[in-house]
């Protein structure tokens, strides 16, 4: 069990660095958010190439280096807890820890220097006791330290939604959210792991706990890269989407002939245009919860009426209805040059589709193709 334990973290280790490389360097342009998501993969990934090292016997035999247990796992929350303020775009809101924590590694660094120098010189057969001591201390107070700055992005998540709700209006953190639930169920190994190790001297605990973080935090690399890159696309769209830059072309309103049905005349022709360009000038398809008793009440119109202009005028429900004009505005976007670069993930999001999935299959149902086909042609 523990070979496979090994074999997997020096596999981690592997997937940590390759990570690194292809997010750090497939493009030329990275901000703040990238690197502190690369540096939460990164020292993980040091981390785990220390334990295996150790583990496994590939260190020299010069006592300095036996000894010399470096940290690396100190700054794993920070540099979660710096990706999830700029992230969140809440960076000049709240404390910043960094400083700090780089601080209290290098005090750390340099108290363990000093102390295997005071044990190599001065300590009868060079006995490590005092080295194992501190160890243990160091862990413990890197651990309080850890759940402090979980908690605190606990609070900015779950409890200071007042800071956060400009970036709610692009994503519900959901993501995040599952992240810091079952990171917190981790830091609870952490603790009972060194608990175990404080009472019988046994660390191999600490090799699961290296495991399951691992597997978590690199899951939720690939989270942050995706999730932000969508932010960031999103949050384009919709400022060109507010500059009307990037203006909705209104399907075509079916033609009906009014001696068919005596609910087709003038007046309620009239109240259909209404409805349409209602919807359409405030943008209201955009909304993913936009609802038709809403639209109803405020265009002083029953339910039932309101069905029944968009059902007859229209030749879709209020669903499909709405979709296609989200579909058109998304049709905009993918034939335009200008936002080539953008993900279609994004698109869809941003055009009113609360999914990747409901996005496609409307897509399909109105153009007979999909998003990254349609796109193609242009």
């Amino acid at each position: 069990m523990l070979k496979v334990i090994n074999f997997l973290l020096i596999a981690g280790v592997v997937h940590g660095f390759a990570f690194n490389l292809v997010t750090m360097f497939a493009k030329k342009k990275y901000d703040r958010v990238i690197i502190f998501l690369n540096l939460i993969i990164f020292f993980i990934s040091l981390n785990n190439l220390q334990r295996w090292l150790i583990d496994n016997g590939y260190i020299s035999d010069l006592f300095l280096v036996q000894q010399l247990l470096i940290p690396w796992y100190l700054f794993i929350l920070p540099m979660f807890y710096a990706f999830t303020t700029h992230f969140l775009k809440v960076k000049d809101k709240v404390n910043d820890f960094l400083k700090i924590s780089i601080l209290i590694f290098c005090v750390e660094f340099f108290m363990r220097l000093c102390l295997i120098s005071y044990v190599y010189y001065e300590v009868p057969n060079r006995d490590t006791s005092l080295i194992k001591e501190y160890t243990t201390l160091e862990d413990i107070f890197n651990l309080l330290y850890s759940i402090f700055l979980l908690i605190n992005a606990c609070l900015i998540i779950f409890r200071r939604h007042h800071l956060i709700a400009y970036i709610l209006s692009y994503d519900d953190l959901s993501w995040i959210k599952w992240f810091i639930k079952l990171g917190g169920g981790v830091v609870l190994f952490w603790a009972a792991a060194l608990g175990i190790k404080t009472l019988t001297g046994n660390d191999d605990a600490f090799k699961l706990v290296n495991l399951s973080s691992s597997i978590l935090l690199y899951w939720m690399g690939y989270q942050g890269f995706y999730k932000y890159h969508i932010l960031k696309d999103r949050i384009v769209l919709r400022s060109s989407l507010d500059a009307n830059s990037i203006a909705l072309i209104a399907p075509s309103t079916p033609i009906h002939d009014e001696n068919q049905d005596d609910f087709f005349n003038e007046k309620h022709k009239t109240d259909f245009e209404r409805v349409k360009g209602h919807i359409i000038e405030n943008k209201l398809y955009l909304d993913p919860l936009l609802s038709m008793e809403t639209l109803a009440t405020e265009l002083g119109m029953s339910k039932s009426y309101f069905s029944k202009l968009i059902n007859s005028y229209s030749d879709y429900n209020f669903s499909d209805f709405i979709n296609s004009l989200r579909v058109e505005q998304a049709k905009q976007f993918l034939s335009n040059d200008e936002f080539s670069e953008y993900t279609i993930v994004a698109i869809g999001l941003e055009c009113g589709f609360n999914s990747k999935s409901t996005f496609y299959s409307a897509f399909k149902k109105f153009t007979s193709e999909t998003p990254t086909t349609f796109r193609g042609k242009f």
